[in-house]
């Protein structure tokens, strides 16, 4: 090894895993053996399964609720910042969902367009949908018949025509351990009932910015097509 290089060094000192893995809970990727990595994974790890709390606040704006699991769903608008319990839980959603997924620059809830749904169960927050107002997507140009790996091709092909749309749907994040259990589906259902009060927006008009591979395979199934609706989120 010649001296004054600048390439990072990890020597295999006899463990039985080194190298680059990646962790099944937080999803991090960080060298095994390397010292630094393995502090970074570690803070990245408890950060991403940290339980957000719910306790509440004077007025919550609950639209709707699931008896079967004692859960509901909340609806907070930007003029509800005003409380500082609000924001600051927001904050605290915002840095869990950028952690998991890997959004550094997630922008902040203070754009007056935003909308955000949270599910809430035994008083925590399982699950979060930022939503705003859109006026057109653009689809996804593949077919049916494409495999679930071909959602591992990003950015995707979309047809340069767009078409109308009302709502978009800029992040939806569903902590590790709360997944698998219809909580996306859920958000989703509300948001198409409650972004515009009294108008149920059809799936056809709802869009999606940059889904991550497992977001992808949500929206397929969510929509019945590989097809749908994409958009680019308003930073």
């Amino acid at each position: 090894m010649k001296d004054g290089g600048t390439s990072q060094m990890i020597l295999d000192a006899g463990q039985k895993e080194i190298g680059p893995i990646v962790c099944p809970t937080c999803s991090m990727v960080y060298f095994k053996g390397d010292p630094v990595d393995e502090a970074q994974h570690d803070k990245h790890h408890m950060r991403a399964v940290k339980e957000i709390k719910f306790p509440g606040w004077k007025v919550i704006r609950v639209v709707q609720e699931y008896p079967e699991t004692l859960g509901s769903v909340v609806l907070i608008l930007p003029s509800d910042l005003k409380c500082k319990g609000v924001s600051k839980k927001l904050d605290e959603v915002y840095q869990a969902m950028a952690c998991d997924l890997g959004d550094l620059e997630i922008t902040p809830f203070y754009a007056h367009h935003l909308k955000v749904f949270l599910y809430i169960e035994n008083k925590k927050v399982c699950g979060c949908c930022m939503t705003e107002p859109i006026e057109e997507g653009n689809r996804i140009l593949m077919t049916d018949n494409d495999s679930v790996d071909a959602s591992e091709r990003r950015p995707w092909r979309c047809n340069e025509q767009s078409e109308p749309a009302a709502v978009g749907i800029s992040r939806l994040w569903i902590p590790v351990e709360n997944r698998r259990k219809g909580i996306a589906t859920k958000l989703v259902d509300c948001v198409r009932q409650w972004f515009n009060y009294g108008i149920l927006i059809p799936k056809t008009k709802v869009a999606f910015s940059d889904p991550t591979p497992d977001g992808f395979n949500f929206f397929q199934k969510y929509m019945g097509s590989s097809t749908f609706l994409v958009y680019k989120y308003k930073a």
